[in-house]
């Protein structure tokens, strides 16, 4: 298989961010992508659109901000959380429309963009958090992690704020493996509130070009028989 053609360099994007047209969503496409600060970001009947915004919205996992609120749901322990225990209910949840005041409407999330992300499930770089409440899926994001740089992806919640416990699950996680960052790619104002800030996109390359290169973190593999889910 031959190799998918090189992206320009980010510094061609345009001023709202849109670095490419076209291509496909195939996984050596994908993860020379994010490798080179790049992501996959487009509606339904569209065509494939790939972005390197300036600034970059990014957190940083030991500076992730906790309210007392969330302090208080997370001490009482009622929201069991796994990781890569069911990557594809959460990208489909993900996917599912979404209310107005969610901060993620979800209709990007195509079902061609699915199956993508799945594969890197498989492939071991796409993961994802889950977030139970009385035995049902609640909440939960997932994302792409190379070497020690986690791109985030998308989140979903059931009102009961099941995503931030996920986010600071996973924030934990990464601090715990020294990962340099999560990429948040633009911005919003729910992150912002966690603790996300923006950075420029000079600096978020040299942060990036480090981190991709540092070993990968080891990741609970996916439940057995998932694999054989969808080709």
């Amino acid at each position: 298989m031959s190799e998918p053609a090189p992206f320009p360099p980010v510094t061609c994007a345009s001023k709202e961010g849109l670095l490419a047209v076209g291509g496909d969503l195939g996984g050596a496409r994908l993860l020379a992508a994010y490798r080179g600060g790049i992501f996959p970001w487009f509606g339904p009947g569209e065509p494939i659109m790939w972005w390197a915004p300036d600034p970059r919205m990014v957190l940083f996992p030991r500076s992730i901000h906790i309210s007392r609120s969330l302090h208080k749901l997370l001490r009482k322990k009622l929201l069991p959380v796994t990781v890569n225990r069911d990557f594809p209910s959460v990208i489909a949840a993900c996917a599912a429309p979404r209310r107005q005041n969610s901060g993620d409407g979800g209709t990007w999330i195509t079902p061609a963009m699915q199956r993508a992300y799945q594969r890197l499930h498989r492939r071991g770089f796409a993961h994802s958090v889950e977030v139970w409440r009385d035995g049902v899926l609640a909440g939960g994001l997932y994302g792409v992690a190379i070497g020690r740089a986690f791109f985030g992806e998308s989140m979903f919640s059931s009102g009961g704020g099941e995503s931030k416990v996920a986010l600071v699950h996973l924030a934990r996680q990464l601090a715990a493996w020294d990962f340099a960052f999560i990429d948040c790619q633009l911005p919003s104002a729910h992150l912002a509130g966690m603790g996300a800030r923006e950075i420029a996109r000079e600096e978020f390359m040299r942060r990036l070009a480090l981190a991709v290169r540092r070993p990968a973190a080891a990741w609970p593999k996916p439940p057995p028989g998932e694999s054989s889910t969808e080709t």
